[in-house]
């Protein structure tokens, strides 16, 4: 048997090959496409055939010795002239035809050339193993060839075919070829380049996470090209407080007025020039990598690019493809969803990746030495980079066997606000999470209630907020600047009066009541139901507002009831050192809490039974964050 090299999967073994061939009754079977190629002009002369593929394609053939070495020993040509074309001359003359027995394989039993039919490929699952189904002529071809541009396809094929995935024993062939280091000081020279093109979310964070790597910062080159002016002190922070971290740190900020296919060309150029390189590591800004690890597993898949594989929160939106439209653009493979949502686990042979990825040295400096990896004209630089890759016949995978973080959206960030991460509670809620909700608030939902306090009768104190919330919060109160009187009179108001004022600004007036609403959803319901068994919280409030207790403005407030069936009061600062004083009584029950913490919350009724005032505060500036929860 004769196949191509470099294009081909066997997804059978000898036993079934010979036995499918032996069925043929022929001496010598040839595959078939449905094209005639390379010479159109010979369509006439082929035998018409009422089912199948009806011409001959010379990159798969098997038959009997004595007679292949008969039609090969007719070659008179010289090394680069068609091979398919002198077997086509050979099948076409029906004395030659008949003499050597010669067929087609024209229902794909044997042979399965994809060009023209990738439509009529499937893959078929079967126990312990896969196969490539020809569903036109229910056929299990052992023999895959991607002839022609089917060379992703073909790549597609080869994530299954024949056991390299399965669903009884996953992935096959991850393990293979791993690379593992143990020395440190000899751990590979990694080129760590930073894209921030655009205005991201969470950017202080991502460069925080650059510093805790858990690879030696000696063996790390960084490179950061911020095209960003909003972003120049969160870099100004990043240098001023790691730059021990990272003495060779190369950093290129907007004022060089680079493109970003220029920067991504600069920093990939360094590694090439660079003999000691071992990879260039890229990464986006908009990439949130909770994986300290991520060097060293993409290092130890011992593949020439491969990239984790990264999705938006709770979307489909990921950082690569699965297969390409005929114009090269996006078109879901049927695999996607599950890779992304980790129903298959794996390393993926796929045609785009994009966002964070890792490249070999030796790849740049040989294959890919005199490749422009990012420069093209009218096409986006990761377009460029996926095709010049491709073109070099070299393979992209991403690998989702380890949970490597997740990609941050930036499509609402809006930096004219002082704190915008603020914002993004609805657009990255996990990474606002991590910055703005307390570090203990999840134990507070666990069954030891050790994080639940109850200072008073139904009045429960949790931690709610981060220090950061409470921070930015104050000074985004602060910076809009517009406190109320503290008067009775308030056109903020449905009927232009508060019976027990305070100072202070509503949500609504930062344009942050939505957010606010979605915090109350997602982290106070599940308290109260927890802490008030019986009670379903609708989550809905009007009153939701920030208050300011100074001792020569409003240093207290009056007992009252509050119009909710519910209230909480979060303390934004800290008594002893922000101020003296403060605190809430309440009355029926002569219990007073004297010392708020910051970033914990006071629950309790606010109707009827829970009569309370506000404490005077003698120094300093006190802030609450109080809400008013299903009114």
């Amino acid at each position: 048997m004769f196949v191509d090299s470099y294009d081909v999967i066997f997804a059978a073994g000898p036993d079934e090959l010979q036995r499918k061939f032996r069925v043929f009754g022929h001496r010598v079977v040839f595959s078939a496409e449905g094209f005639c190629w390379p010479d159109q002009r010979l369509v006439a002369k082929y035998p018409q055939v009422h089912s199948g593929k009806r011409f001959l394609n010379s990159g798969g053939f098997i038959g009997f010795a004595s007679e292949l070495s008969a039609i090969v020993q007719q070659w008179k040509h010289k090394d680069n002239d068609d091979d398919q074309l002198f077997y086509t001359r050979i099948y076409l003359d029906k004395t030659q035809r008949t003499k050597y027995n010669m067929t087609l394989d024209h229902r794909s039993r044997i042979f399965q050339n994809l060009n023209g039919a990738v439509d009529e490929v499937v893959l078929k699952f079967e126990r312990a193993k896969v196969r490539a189904r020809n569903v036109a002529y229910d056929t299990l071809p052992v023999i895959i060839h991607g002839n022609g541009p089917t060379k992703l396809q073909l790549n597609y094929l080869s994530n299954y075919v024949p056991t390299a995935w399965t669903y009884e024993h996953g992935c096959s062939i991850c393990d293979d070829d791993l690379l593992f280091f143990s020395d440190e000081e000899k751990m590979p020279l990694v080129y760590v380049a930073v894209f921030i093109e655009h205005a991201t979310p969470f950017l202080e964070e991502f460069l925080d996470r650059l510093t805790t790597l858990n690879y030696p910062t000696t063996r790390i080159r960084l490179f950061i090209h911020n095209n960003v002016v909003y972003h120049e002190h969160h870099i100004q922070r990043f240098w001023e407080h790691h730059r021990a971290l990272f003495p060779d740190t190369l950093l290129v900020g907007p004022e060089e007025n680079l493109q970003e296919d220029q920067a991504r060309t600069m920093a990939v150029e360094a590694c090439k020039k660079d003999p000691e390189c071992d990879y260039y590591f890229s990464i986006d800004s908009d990439v949130a990598l909770t994986n300290p690890d991520i060097l060293r597993i993409l290092i130890e898949e011992n593949k020439q690019v491969i990239a984790p594989m990264l999705s938006k929160h709770g979307k489909l939106w990921s950082n690569f493809w699965g297969a390409l439209s005929p114009e090269g653009y996006y078109s879901r493979s049927e695999d996607y969803i599950e890779i992304v949502q980790g129903k298959r686990i794996g390393l993926w042979n796929v045609p785009y990746i994009t966002q964070a990825y890792l490249i070999k040295g030796s790849i740049l400096r040989s294959k890919l030495s005199q490749v422009n990896l990012y420069v093209g004209e009218g096409m986006d630089p990761d377009m460029v980079f996926c095709r010049s890759i491709r073109d070099q016949g070299i393979f992209m995978f991403v690998s989702n066997r380890d949970d490597f973080g997740r990609l941050v959206s930036s499509s609402n960030f809006n930096t004219s606000r002082l704190h915008p991460d603020m914002w993004q509670i609805f657009d990255n809620p996990l990474d606002w999470k991590e910055k703005y909700v307390h570090e203990n608030y999840s134990k507070v939902l666990e069954e030891d209630q050790s994080f639940v306090e109850q200072p008073c009768p139904d009045v429960y104190w949790f931690p709610a907020f981060s220090d950061k919330m409470c921070d930015q919060l104050v000074e985004t109160m602060e910076d809009y600047g517009k406190w109320s009187g503290g008067k009775h009179k308030d056109e903020r108001l449905a009927g232009g009066y508060e019976n027990v004022p305070t100072v202070d600004i509503h949500m609504n007036q930062i344009g942050f009541e939505k957010e606010w609403l979605k915090f109350l959803k997602e982290y106070i319901v599940p308290v109260t139901e927890k802490l008030y068994p019986g009670y379903y919280p609708k989550a809905q409030a009007i009153m939701n507002f920030v208050v300011r207790y100074r001792p020569d403005e409003q240093p207290s407030l009056r007992p009252h009831h509050d119009s909710s069936t519910f209230t909480i009061n979060i303390a934004l600062n800290r008594k002893g050192i922000d101020y003296q004083g403060g605190g809430c009584r309440f009355l029926r029950y002569g219990c007073t809490v004297e010392s708020p913490r910051k970033g914990w919350s006071f629950m309790h009724p606010g109707r009827l039974t829970h009569y309370h005032e506000g404490l005077p505060t003698t120094s300093g500036t006190r802030y609450i964050m109080v809400s008013f929860v299903d009114p």
